[in-house]
């Protein structure tokens, strides 16, 4: 029956009126896959040695435990943010002879074949046979890895369960970010208690009975979960929610562009996946940390600043506004069937990112810790981003004909629904454009030249908005009815 249940998915998937477009997207993930597994392969070869050379006084197996739980958080929050869940309609599956238990072992067998998985595979396999090659005890080492395969399995199941709440996203990341504090600052070594868990695992293989029972339960747990809510009438029957109506009043001041406003606020507050990309742009902010912190791009490289500058306020416009029009895809038939020009539906959306950005700009206040020669680097991407950014989105908008569920449960970053490849071609202007536009008068001239020009670029695009507007008024014009008719298919 299972291998029944694999014929009837792979039918699906080749018969779907986007079955093409499918291809091109598993192709892309498929090498992204390939990519990541390699970098994960090298570093789990490598990382005895590397470990060796730097701790000369500790064994490498006891640096890797100590930090093991750090890995296992790290891997959890990425799985709740990335990892797409499988999907199985069971509604045809109900109604015929076919046993639950089938049925719901099926399902989560799938969450097991998940890139996820083999992440911990190609790290640690890599690491193990090096240890086994050094002259590490045999049984130790390979109770020590299926144990670590017990608990990558557990995390996965783990997500499953967690997957229906994101209370687990506000426990989480304080969590983290509050052990590594604590780590780095010496104020409590969480590593030394926890890492001796770990090395317990790989002293006493018999140990490996904890994870795998836990496995099970975890498993079991699963189980019955899926099993309580398995019945026809649950799955047919309506859900009654109460509806609680937003005042938006306030956003009248803007004129005729105000109902598109309102309709983007509601559609962002009511709908899962909209909600997802909002709540992971914010994460953006965050990316100057990785470059503002390193010397190395400060003194020798400080033209990439500019690209981190424009990420930091760019995170609503790069992940929200890269979908415009897609967004409306489920009505966009009714939405342009309206008395209305197409200029204002564009202009809302521009406002919309506008607003991002100056909100994001704001909330990025506390980078002038770094110097305000970084602070003012992020204020002229701020300005760029507005400027440049959100016309060179708009206009990939319209090429962008792949619509979107507004409340499929995929997350937010794996989930490829509205994903269009062109998509990646358009983002590079939006991340090269700013280096370049800081780089030339940088060498040329001097830091603060740089500066200047990344800002005029961005106050230069404000200023001839209304041309800039017009001009991909009439390409979305163009267009419009491809758009439709593309929006009109349904997976």
């Amino acid at each position: 029956m299972i291998k029944k249940f694999i014929y009837l998915e792979w039918k699906q998937f080749v018969r779907a009126s986007y079955f093409q477009k499918g291809i091109a997207i598993k192709i892309l993930l498929i090498l992204g896959a390939i990519y990541f597994g390699g970098i994960a392969i090298l570093l789990g070869g490598s990382s005895f040695f590397i470990l060796k050379k730097s701790f000369p006084d500790i064994d490498p197996i006891v640096s890797v435990n100590n930090f093991l739980v750090y890995w296992v958080l790290f891997e959890l929050m990425i799985r709740f943010f990335m990892q797409q869940l499988p999907v199985l309609n069971i509604k045809p599956l109900m109604i015929i002879p076919i046993k639950r238990s089938t049925v719901i072992h099926y399902l989560l067998g799938k969450t097991t074949i998940s890139f996820f998985n083999f992440i911990s595979l190609f790290l640690f396999l890599p690491f193990s046979i090096v240890l086994l090659v050094k002259g590490y005890p045999v049984f130790n080492v390979i109770f020590w890895f299926l144990s670590l395969m017990c608990i990558t399995f557990i995390l996965n199941f783990l997500n499953f369960l967690i997957n229906k709440s994101n209370t687990i996203f506000y426990i989480l990341v304080p969590l983290f970010l509050a052990l590594i504090g604590l780590e780095y600052y010496e104020i409590f070594k969480v590593s030394e208690p926890i890492g001796v868990v770990f090395n317990a695992l790989y002293n006493n293989p018999i140990f490996i009975l904890v994870p795998v029972l836990a496995l099970i339960g975890i498993y079991k747990v699963n189980f019955k979960f899926i099993r309580k809510g398995f019945y026809l009438d649950d799955a047919v029957s309506k859900k009654v929610k109460e509806v609680n109506a937003t005042d938006l009043s306030w956003m009248n001041r803007f004129g005729n562009i105000a109902p598109f406003l309102k309709n983007d606020v509601k559609m962002i507050s009511r709908n899962a996946r909209p909600k997802q990309v909002v709540m992971m742009s914010f994460f953006f902010l965050f990316y100057g940390l990785f470059f503002f912190t390193q010397s190395m791009y400060i003194e020798k490289m400080p033209y990439i600043l500019a690209f981190a500058a424009m990420f930091i306020t760019g995170g609503f416009l790069l992940s929200f506004g890269q979908l415009v029009p897609s967004w409306d895809s489920e009505y966009y038939k009714m939405l342009m069937s309206q008395n209305i020009p197409y200029r204002q539906y564009l202009e809302s959306k521009w406002y919309l990112m506008v607003v991002a950005v100056a909100v994001s700009f704001i909330f990025s206040t506390p980078y002038i810790y770094f110097g305000w020669d970084i602070y003012l680097m992020i204020a002229a991407g701020a300005l760029f981003n507005i400027g440049l950014n959100t016309f060179i989105t708009l206009f990939g908008g319209a090429l962008n004909r792949v619509p979107i569920e507004l409340n499929t449960k995929a997350k937010a970053f794996s989930n490829t629904n509205g994903f269009n490849p062109t998509q990646l071609l358009i983002a590079l202007p939006k991340m090269l454009l700013p280096i370049l536009i800081f780089f030339i008068p940088y060498q040329l001239i001097s830091f603060n030249a740089g500066l200047i020009a990344l800002a005029l670029t961005g106050a230069l695009g404000i200023m001839f908005k209304n041309f800039f507007l017009n001009k991909i008024e009439r390409i979305y014009q163009k267009g419009k009815y491809k758009t439709i008719a593309a929006f009109g298919e349904k997976k």
